[in-house]
């Protein structure tokens, strides 16, 4: 009977992993991946999306990162846990639980996709805060997420 909760406990935790929204960082040397959201007017994001069932959160990380931008990373880690709504975002139905990496850049190429219109690479200060796309990501989780760029160290933020 144990064994089985412990089947049903990670099997409704997988299902709710569906749920987060998935948000990942690639860098290179002092520079941070955006990608142009088109569903949102084409406002600059961190390449990112929902977990599908099965995958675990480094495999959607990845697959996110090479599908919206045509990068290939390998995720080293998890930044931070954030419930969205405890942060400026617009609302939205659905409650979701956002989580950002740091990836080593392994190769590829700026590509465009169904859901974006192209990627690119900003320096901290390039940062297009004023065309970011606030449903998705917050200048404040960007600057969040270069600190823990710059301090590896730094344990696992969350709320």
């Amino acid at each position: 009977m144990k064994q089985e909760q412990n089947n049903s406990d990670w099997l409704h935790w997988v299902q709710r992993l569906q749920a987060i929204a998935q948000t990942g960082l690639t860098y290179g040397t002092g520079t941070y991946l955006l990608v142009q959201e088109r569903a949102d007017g084409n406002h600059w994001t961190l390449p990112g999306g929902w977990v599908d069932v099965g995958d675990s959160p480094a495999t959607a990380v990845t697959r996110e990162i090479s599908e919206e931008s045509g990068y290939h990373t390998r995720p080293l880690k998890l930044a931070a846990c954030f419930d969205r709504n405890n942060h400026p975002h617009p609302p939205i139905i659905f409650h979701t639980f956002k989580l950002f990496f740091l990836c080593e850049l392994l190769g590829g190429e700026p590509t465009s996709s169904l859901e974006t219109a192209g990627s690119a690479f900003f320096r901290r200060d390039e940062i297009p805060v004023d065309n970011l796309s606030l449903s998705r990501v917050t200048p404040g989780q960007i600057e969040m997420l270069f600190t823990h760029h710059a301090n590896p160290g730094l344990p696992t933020e969350f709320d």
